[in-house]
């Protein structure tokens, strides 16, 4: 017998669990619904879903909450339109992989950006306003005048006014690296940093022929005392610093410390990196250190650890000129320029406001994914809510590599703190990263596995995960 109307009706919103005041924004709630339906049974791929103003009314919200609710699930791929016909429930995209990636530090998905919207308005406009020969053609290293002012524009939230003149653009922060070590640097010399620090660092110093000695540090960042008594001994060519939410620690280094820092720099006439690719994400950071010696100090941001990998573009502050002719030559050595479309939609989105949006969501995200980690990993979280990663103090009974195999039967990769260690004693920790994996359920999922081992011993991890 027919199904009457009202019972059609009906069944449209039979996956709806009533909103709950305090249980977080309700357009969230309305998605993980959405999502936790499909995992359940209640929704299956090819169901209707009801329009947005029925289930406005049905849930007495605003339509815009229903609105971003939808969309927020379809960047979950769990929604598809099909014009006048309605919105039904996505079929799941084929995983090629269902390995849960915490190592790789990415920024997540925007929160509240339509982040393929934003990709083709923004090659919509550079292709409208830029002459497209130039856009595949080889371009003086170190950037033209208008990527240069947007790179001005992107550090004045950290610096106020910058000089655009004094800024260049460089193919990715790790290149910028390479190069301030090649320019700074000979083959043979010593360079400065702390026991735990960046791994790209290490790598380059060992291609280069570098030596790289590290210096005692506390929860602080490095100590005063100990670098001063370093640059004496060792007569660096550089100190490689990245002093807000550090990788991998996530430590912010206080006001106090950079100066002490900036002053030791300017004592033993030794040069700084300061690496900063996570300042724009952190909640009320301190200024940087090249503010107290801006003539010591080179500043690299990157817009690939706070915006999107994909855009491989980082500015480099360098105040003498001569410095940054030395900088530029080593550059053009290996790199000879950043991909000029690329390039151009960097400055695009910067100068637009773009980047401005596409940066809050993602602090917003991560602000979520921090929150989760918080009530996943209990008393075990250490994070300062901010930024794209956790360091995470293991019980006595794990080692870093053995929870890392343990992770790994267990479909999770983490990275140990021996990838980070550059002399001394490794710490007994992992970093966790909170943006590689795009969903939030599956995050979600990767943590609680990781969450379970860590009640587990390494003799009894393997009877233990399934």
């Amino acid at each position: 017998m027919p199904q009457t109307k009202a019972i059609q009706d009906e069944q449209l919103f039979r996956w709806l669990p009533p909103l709950a005041a305090h249980a977080g924004p309700r357009f969230l709630q309305i998605a993980d619904a959405l999502q936790a339906a499909l995992a359940d049974g209640s929704l299956k791929p090819g169901d209707r879903l009801p329009p947005q103003r029925q289930l406005a009314a049905r849930l007495q919200v605003d339509l815009t909450t229903v609105t971003r609710a939808y969309d927020e699930a379809r960047r979950r791929n769990l929604l598809e339109g099909r014009g006048a016909r309605g919105t039904y429930v996505a079929a799941p995209k084929v995983e090629l992989s269902a390995r849960l990636d915490l190592g790789m530090n990415t920024p997540p998905p925007p929160d509240g950006v339509d982040f393929d919207d934003l990709l083709q308005q923004g090659l919509a406009q550079v292709l409208l306003r830029a002459d497209k020969g130039l856009l595949m053609t080889y371009h003086l290293a170190g950037g033209s005048d208008s990527e240069r002012k947007a790179g001005a524009k992107w550090l004045e939230p950290i610096f106020g006014q910058v000089e655009a003149q004094q800024l260049v653009v460089c193919p990715g922060a790790q290149a910028a690296l390479a190069a301030l070590i090649l320019a700074l640097t000979q083959p043979g010399d010593t360079l400065l940093a702390e026991p735990t620090t960046y791994p790209g660092v290490r790598s380059a110093a060992s291609q280069l022929g570098r030596r790289l000695v590290a210096v005692e540090a506390d929860r602080d960042g490095m100590l005063p005392a100990l670098l001063e008594q370093a640059c004496r001994q060792h007569k660096p060519g550089l100190v490689y610093l990245n002093p807000t939410l550090q990788n991998p620690t996530a430590s912010t280094m206080p006001e106090q410390r950079r100066r002490e820092l900036a002053s030791v720099a300017q004592r033993c006439n030794v040069r700084i990196v300061e690496d900063d690719p996570y300042w724009l994400l952190a909640d009320a950071p301190p200024a940087p250190i090249a503010t107290f010696a801006p003539e010591q100090v080179s500043y690299i941001s990157t817009l690939s650890k706070c915006l999107t990998p994909g855009l491989r573009v980082a500015f480099v502050l360098i105040r003498d000129a001569q410095e940054r002719e030395r900088f530029l030559a080593a550059l053009r050595s290996f790199a000879l320029m950043a991909t000029p479309l690329t390039a151009a939609l960097a400055t695009q989105w910067i100068l637009d406001g773009s980047a401005g949006a596409l940066l809050q969501g993602v602090r917003k995200e991560a602000r979520l994914r921090h929150r989760m980690a918080w009530d996943i990993l209990a008393g075990r979280y250490s994070g300062a809510g901010d930024g794209l990663h956790v360091w995470l103090d293991l019980p006595a009974y794990w080692t870093p590599a053995q929870l890392a195999r343990a992770a790994d039967s267990a479909g999770i990769a983490i990275t140990p703190a021996d990838a980070f260690a550059t002399g001394g004693k490794t710490a007994n920790a992992i970093r966790i990263s909170l943006g590689s994996i795009k969903d939030r359920a599956r995050l979600q999922t990767g943590l609680q596995r990781l969450s379970h081992l860590l009640t587990q011993r390494p003799e009894s991890y393997g009877a233990a995960v399934v």
